[in-house]
């Protein structure tokens, strides 16, 4: 019984550092949508699959090792929510595919969708024809977002995290100067105090990070 003391202390512990993970970053990372979420589950799997049978590291170099990835972890979920470039760089951003039913061909092709997945996908929108399509947003996660014509089937956020997605700006016919006026004139100083921003029946409804 002594032989496996230490394994079940080990194992005691990953889980108890995975419960702490995911109370501590969200539950985003049970169904990964980003690059951090998927690294930090294979990450803290290999930590945890590959130190346990290993008897030559201790319990205590076991522990300061998950302590060391949660910190990690958390400085940098940290950082790229107060810092964009950062962001876009961990976890990607959107790409467009398609625009005004023609398709970016080598942006396509710079992210491996050929053009009978594309056409899949679009029929998985229940999308039959380019031309009725006005932007194919290819996501983070690999999900495509597909918007077609008339402002009433515009379903992508303006504003995420205080961040204007400036392709669904485009889409609207909108600049940054109205989008501007729209913040102030909605009683918030700079788009940073938006949480979420959608557009929805010719109107742009806010979200703030905290209450006005």
């Amino acid at each position: 019984m002594d032989l496996y003391n230490p394994i079940i202390i080990k194992l005691s512990l990953g889980i108890l550092c995975l419960i702490l993970q995911i109370n501590l970053l969200g539950k985003g990372n049970l169904a990964p949508t980003t690059a951090l979420d998927q690294v930090q589950n294979y990450v803290l799997g290999g930590i945890i699959g590959g130190v346990i049978y290993n008897n030559e590291i201790t319990t205590l170099q076991f522990v300061m090792v998950l302590l060391i990835w949660t910190l990690l972890v958390l400085i940098t979920k940290f950082l790229k929510e107060h810092n964009r470039y950062l962001k876009n760089i961990i976890d990607g951003k959107p790409h467009v595919l398609i625009r005004d039913g023609r398709v970016n061909v080598s942006e396509c092709l710079r992210r491996g969708i050929s053009a009978n997945e594309l056409m899949f996908r679009l029929r998985a929108h229940g999308v039959y024809e380019l031309s009725k399509v006005k932007s194919g947003i290819l996501e983070q996660n690999g999900q495509l977002v597909v918007i077609e014509y008339g402002a009433e089937n515009i379903r992508y956020p303006l504003i995420v995290d205080g961040q204007v997605n400036p392709d669904v700006l485009e889409l609207l016919n909108k600049d940054t100067h109205w989008l501007e006026h729209e913040i102030h004139r909605q009683g918030y100083q700079e788009l940073s105090d938006v949480y979420l921003g959608e557009y929805k029946a010719q109107q742009l409804h806010l979200v703030p990070y905290a209450k006005k």
